[in-house]
């Protein structure tokens, strides 16, 4: 029932832009979390960006912050993820996660592990 369909992702070279989004379906609680969330063979996954459902607060994870921009609508329960000035470091596949709104989520959306996942869309930023 419930589904995350990420998409956006693509092949890009250095300092070019990509803006990801991530479209939740079937979920029908009043309020939820929603985070980016990105992954590279034999690395750990790492939190990138995420928005608090109550006070709209962003998060951003230390590495992207000042070069990615996290943004939902709310009544079309979408969020987006611009990424500009892309580095080969940022080559990784990029998860969209949900869950519905707890304490714990709502003060931190990067720090709570997420019910649902989507497939993920893949960014590869190379020379």
């Amino acid at each position: 029932q419930v589904q995350l369909a990420e998409s956006g992702g693509g092949s890009v070279q250095p300092g070019e832009s990509l803006r990801l989004s991530c479209v939740l379906s079937g979920y029908t609680v009043p309020s939820y979390c929603m985070a980016w969330f990105r992954q590279s063979p034999g690395r750990e996954r790492e939190a990138v960006a995420g928005v608090s459902p109550t006070t709209t607060t962003r998060f951003y994870g230390d590495s992207v912050k000042g070069r990615f921009t996290i943004s939902q609508d709310t009544a079309k329960r979408t969020l987006h993820l611009q990424m500009n000035d892309l580095k080969p470091e940022d080559t990784a596949m990029y998860y969209c996660a949900a869950d519905r709104a707890s304490v714990a989520c709502v003060g931190d959306p990067l720090q709570p592990e997420y019910t649902y996942w989507g497939r993920g869309t893949q960014v590869t930023v190379s020379s």
